[in-house]
């Protein structure tokens, strides 16, 4: 179901995702990027080459650092990613009903947290 919301902006859950991401949290690095979302570097590292393709990330590299960056593009995009998140969850309590899917949600959110506490 994600990957048939999402299809619709063009992008991956996991892509957008990480554009969320940049968004929320400007000049993160891909190692805390990693982190967040349990991915290995390499992973990431095709995930922000693609979106720099779609013109949705840049980078900036100083010395070691790298920093990602929503571009405008990125930014404009918000909207669309978070209506297809919405659709994904109404498409869940459609299936779940509201209650299973509102703890489905918080389980979600809860093992995340175990998993990143920062």
């Amino acid at each position: 179901m994600a990957e048939e919301e999402f299809q619709l902006i063009g992008l991956s859950p996991s892509h957008a995702f990480v554009v969320m991401t940049a968004i929320n949290q400007p000049g993160i690095g891909p190692k805390q990027i990693g982190l967040g979302m349990q991915l290995a570097p390499s992973t990431v590292t095709r995930f922000v080459d693609a979106l720099e393709k779609k013109g949705l990330l840049r980078r900036e590299v100083s010395g070691r650092e790298v920093s990602i960056f929503p571009t405008k593009k990125g930014e404009d995009l918000l909207p669309e990613i978070n209506a297809a998140w919405k659709r994904l969850h109404d498409r869940y309590v459609d299936v779940l009903g509201k209650t299973k899917s509102d703890k489905l949600t918080k389980d979600i959110f809860a093992a995340n947290q175990l998993l990143d506490p920062t």
